[in-house]
This record gives structure tokens, sequence and C-alpha cells, in this order.
């Protein structure tokens, strides 16, 4: 499947290519799951073929992850934090956005930077980040050195291993479902900890 999309893919003119992997990089912070790394990591295909640059390819996938996760922060920077809290949504507990609010005002600034090697939690990340009125400034630095760094990353696997596309989604997949399942342990268990406090502390 994947050496007919190389193949596919290999035909069009580098500007599309680019554009694509800008594209599926900026949508995977806004309408996840994206398979925007896999997509990155044909890129680095690509380009240990000598039909895309390393530099702009790493250009274009680091302005598409820096424009859907600033857009994110934006939006949750500017949600009527009121209504969210007013407990007028049954499908999103209080009592977990204000677990998650506190941690995010006390670690928010590293999991940001953390935030590309946590796939299929960057839209949330993005959005707690604003939620919680963390520094635009520092959040868009952080947010660059942790895309910059991930994207070398895939296009170097791309570039290295091309001939084994399959199973390098393969494992970033198997790596994709033990980050969630981390995460929502995490949080899980963050939210029966705050819970117990209060109670604690009602008593």
């Amino acid at each position: 499947m994947f050496e007919n999309i190389l193949n596919q893919i290999s035909t069009f003119p580098p500007i599309w290519i680019y554009i694509t992997i800008l594209l599926f990089a900026f949508v995977e912070n806004v309408f996840p799951p994206s398979p925007s790394d896999i997509v990155l990591v044909i890129g680095g295909t690509l380009v240990g073929a000598g039909d895309l640059s390393f530099i702009i390819t790493l250009i274009f996938a680091t302005l598409g992850s820096i424009t859907g996760f600033m857009l994110m922060f934006y939006i949750g920077s500017t949600v009527d934090k009121k209504l969210i809290h007013s407990g007028r949504f049954k499908y999103i507990p209080v009592n977990s956005i204000n677990v998650v609010e506190t941690w995010f005002r006390k670690y928010g600034y590293f999991v940001i930077i953390a935030n590309r090697f946590l796939p299929g939690t960057r839209a949330v990340i993005s959005f707690f980040a604003g939620i919680s009125n963390l520094d635009p400034k520092k959040t868009f630095s952080l947010c660059f050195i942790s895309a910059l760094v991930w994207n070398i990353i895939m296009l170097y696997l791309g570039f290295m291993f091309g001939n084994n596309v399959e199973a390098i989604d393969s494992y970033l997949t198997t790596y994709s479902n033990i980050v969630i399942v981390a995460t929502i342990a995490i949080i899980l268990l963050l939210v029966i900890r705050f819970m117990f406090r209060k109670r604690k502390t009602a008593v």
C-alpha cells in the first residue's frame, strides 16, 4: 500500500507535496487523529530519493504543526470559561476540567515542549494551554522547538528506512496507542486524587 502511495506522490510537483505535508501537520492539531507522522515519514523517503529538499520539507511540516497548535491555543484562550465551568455540558466533567487546568498551570510548559511526542493528544494540549492562559510567546517558542525536533526525527526515519515504511507505521501506531492509554490513565489518577482531597477537606 505504502509503495503505491510513494509511487503516486512522487509523480506530483514538489510544491504540492510540500503543501500536502503542511496540511496534514496542520489538520492533526485541529481535527485529530490524522496520519501526519507517517505522511512525514513518506516525505523523508522522497527526500532520500532526491524528489524533495530536506530543509524545505522540514519548514513546511513545522509551519503546519505550529499553525495548527497556535490556532487551538487561540481558541482555548478565547473560550468562555464560565460556560465550561457552569456544568451545562454533561459530557465534560467540571472536576476534570479543574484538575487539568490546575495541572497545566503548574506543568504546562513542560507538556508543550513534549507535545509533538504525544500523538493523539496534541489538539487537547494546545486547547488546554490556551484555557490555562499560558504565555503565548513562551508557548510559541516551546511549540516550535518540539515540532522541529519531532519533524526532524520523522524525516530522518523516512530517509534512512524508506524501504520499511509499513514497519515504521506499525511502530508509530503502537507508540501512539501506548501514549494515549498512559495519558488517559494519568488524567484519571489526577481526577481521583483531586476528588479524594476535596472530599477529605470537606470532612
